[in-house]
């Protein structure tokens, strides 16, 4: 698509179980209960993964890993270039080179299945969420 066409990849987190000695395993103890480290990768979409941040514990909120990984030099965290953007989904702040789904609107494929979109922002999010969805297949494949 044309509205998409300085997209450079997307960013997303993903959950990876963990094994933590027991003295240590409180702030591993993710939402679902169970213990895992908080993953940042971005990809592009060739299938390649351009940046990894791994070892945060599974209570680590996105955006506080998101805000670590783009703010600290030692990362050097892939910025976007002037103009283009990655594709975040609405664990992550909206702010310049970084595009999010308008919020409190339909977005995922399945919301889309009996009736299409209604307006410009449902069109927008079901894209951005087909685009978006390739992050989800390499950590599949991952």
């Amino acid at each position: 698509m044309p509205y998409f066409k300085d997209c450079i990849g997307c960013i997303d987190g993903t959950h990876i179980e963990a094994c933590i000695p027991e003295a240590l395993q409180m702030p591993y103890r993710g939402r679902k209960g169970i213990l895992t480290f908080n993953v940042l990768a971005t990809c592009d979409f060739d299938m390649c993964f351009t940046f990894v941040s791994v070892g945060w514990e599974g209570s680590a909120h996105d955006t506080c890993v998101f805000l670590h990984a783009i703010e600290s030099p030692a990362f050097e965290f892939p910025k976007p270039p002037e103009g283009k953007y990655y594709l975040a989904d609405k664990g992550y702040p909206d702010r310049k080179g970084y595009f999010v789904p308008y919020p409190k609107t339909r977005y995922h494929k399945s919301q889309f299945e009996y009736e299409p979109p209604k307006n410009d922002r449902e069109t927008f999010n079901r894209w951005h969420s087909s685009l978006r969805s390739c992050i989800e297949r390499y950590f599949g494949v991952l």
